[in-house]
């Protein structure tokens, strides 16, 4: 198929015998790539790469197994996911018995630490989603608890912790938040949005030897699912200051860092256009080859299942009669519209969260905007997580060059969508959620991540989704609650190619890394991952079940499962 000039010096390492899915623009399959001083140098049939093969070449037979580009999670957050492995993680667990459980075996071999910290409950385990202090006194009363919810926008706290805060019946609720209370106006225990601030200001800081520790600890494990490039979808605003970027230098300089990163800063919903200055300042300290904090993270707005996503009709009441909530628009949309076109200017790729089609239409808005006064350019803005997009909004992704960056994993029919999110947003809006085969159809490029440590960053589980539109067999944490799954939205599947290629060329073009990666081409980075098995030629629904036996990054392993080789 293709390899450079012809060379004096043999290949360092090359990949034999194997089903290579190439995911370059003609779709092409190959049996064999060579790899010299980190670069691919040849791919092409076992035939035509035998001449590539010198005394010192390592000669890795696949035996069959298939080669493919490594993934890129184009929105994770490894510094939380790396921290969340290390405490009290709850995720992979579905029932209250079992948080309980944790907890408490948590609290007993932790008799040290003076805040029990974690992460990973779901709402669908609450009545009416939300988790009480009472519940969890009864497994620690000592010590404040604060407990992030598996989406991160909620929190579970207990008595101890409330009392810290001096969160009362009289605590009024901030702008972008608010206190679940009792009918007497009591806070009972759950903090939405904004509203955790009140106690995770109190929670001790992380050092910043523990912040390299956990990027470490994400990108060992995102390495050991195929994963070889990331954008950190948030660096950690925290103190008035970026803390993971420093870490993220410091490993970049030692050569610790593996994964080739992308990192949006924090923009500051409480300040103005001021702050794109110490964005700009930022960017220029911290840049490195293998980091480059290129990308400025603009949070519109919140959760469905707590109702502050903002929505262009109101919510359904629990009666299915519209309500007075809308949800909650974090930035003004009129300042929103001079700060993207400001951040635009400054050269900042703008990455939106944006969950209702109120905040979908409000980003989409703001780029507008800054079409409109900067003109064209190739900084990719994208939109994640889309949950819900007005069908009129649905041709402006390709007109306007925004980017759909989505997180498959969620578009299921498990409890939280089908008791928290369906009754709620009403039979028409349902229908609007997830349209990833309805934005393909329209041109609008496609990228994949998995908002890891809010569910799983495994791609094959996200790939299994994206095609599927039904929970692999594997994730508990989105099984229905009694039955077979219903297939959700089925008109919105995508192929097995094109889920593909959202997880590797869609999020190395959302990288700006797709001249270096995200195909397997001759000239690119060796980043590469060998399946145990080629989903290709199973069953759709068994594309979960395949592992990752080998990823390597400018051909060197940085992940090899000695099982899957036997």
């Amino acid at each position: 198929m293709g390899s450079t000039d012809a060379e004096p010096h043999p290949a360092d390492r090359i990949l034999v015998g194997g089903a290579v899915c190439t995911v370059d623009a003609a779709g092409r399959w190959a049996e064999a790539v060579a790899i010299r001083g980190g670069r691919i140098v040849a791919v092409g049939s076992d035939r035509d790469l035998g001449g590539w093969i010198g005394p010192r070449t390592e000669v890795i037979p696949l035996r069959g197994r298939m080669v493919i580009p490594g993934f890129q999670d184009a929105h994770i957050h490894p510094g939380g996911g790396g921290i969340d492995r290390r405490r009290c993680d709850l995720s992979g667990l579905t029932t209250r018995a079992a948080y309980r459980d944790a907890i408490r075996a948590y609290a007993d071999q932790h008799p040290e630490r003076p805040w029990i910290l974690g992460r990973g409950w779901a709402m669908p385990a609450f009545p009416g989603g939300i988790a009480t202090a009472a519940e969890l006194d009864q497994v620690v009363a000592d010590r404040p608890c604060y407990l992030r919810s598996r989406d991160g926008h909620g929190a579970w706290v207990n008595t101890r912790a409330l009392e810290w805060a001096g969160i009362d019946a009289a605590t009024p609720d901030p702008a972008d938040g608010r206190i679940e209370r009792d009918a007497g106006g009591r806070p009972v225990g759950t903090l939405q949005e904004g509203a955790r601030d009140l106690v995770e200001r109190l929670v001790p800081d992380v050092t910043e030897a523990e912040r390299e520790i956990a990027i470490l600890e994400a990108q060992g494990y995102c390495h050991g699912l195929g994963i070889t490039a990331w954008q950190d979808a948030n660096v950690d605003w925290h103190g008035g200051r970026y803390a993971n970027l420093d870490a993220y230098r410091r490993l970049a300089e030692r050569g610790a860092l593996t994964m080739r990163v992308v990192g949006a800063l924090w923009w500051d919903r409480g300040r103005g256009l001021e702050q794109v200055d110490e964005l700009v300042a930022a960017r220029e300290r911290a840049t490195h080859d293998r980091f480059r904090p290129t990308a400025v993270k603009i949070m519109q707005d919140g959760v469905l299942e707590n109702f502050t996503a903002a929505v262009l009709d109101p919510y359904l009441d629990a009666g299915g009669c519209p309500s007075d909530h809308r949800g909650l628009s974090f930035i003004d949309p009129e300042v929103l519209g001079a700060a993207v076109p400001a951040l635009d200017r400054a050269g900042f790729q703008v990455h939106f969260h944006a969950i209702g089609e109120r905040a979908v239409r409000e980003s989409l808005d703001a780029i507008a905007a800054a079409r409109r006064v900067n003109g064209m350019n190739d900084l990719r803005p994208h939109i994640a997580h889309i949950q819900v997009i007005h069908p009129d909004d649905l041709d402006r992704f390709r007109r306007l060059g925004v980017v759909a960056n989505a997180q498959p994993l969620w578009a299921v029919n498990d409890p939280q969508m089908t008791e928290l999110t369906l009754p709620f947003l009403g039979p028409e809006r349902s229908s609007w959620q997830y349209p990833f085969a309805s934005l393909h159809r329209r041109g609008a490029g496609l990228a994949f991540g998995s908002d890891w440590p809010v569910s799983s960053c495994d791609p094959l589980w996200q790939l299994h989704v994206a095609v599927n539109r039904l929970p692999p067999s594997a994730d508990v944490t989105h099984q229905p609650a009694h039955g077979d799954t219903p297939v959700f939205l089925p008109a919105e599947r995508l192929d097995l190619p094109t889920a593909l290629r959202a997880f590797t060329m869609g999020s190395a073009y959302v990288n700006h890394l797709d001249h270096e990666t995200g195909s397997i081409e001759v000239g690119k980075a060796a980043d590469l991952v060998v399946l145990d098995r080629n989903p290709f030629e199973e069953p759709v629904a068994a594309i979960a079940d395949a592992r990752v036996a080998l990823t390597l990054v400018d051909g060197r392993p940085v992940h090899t499962d000695p099982a899957l080789w036997r």
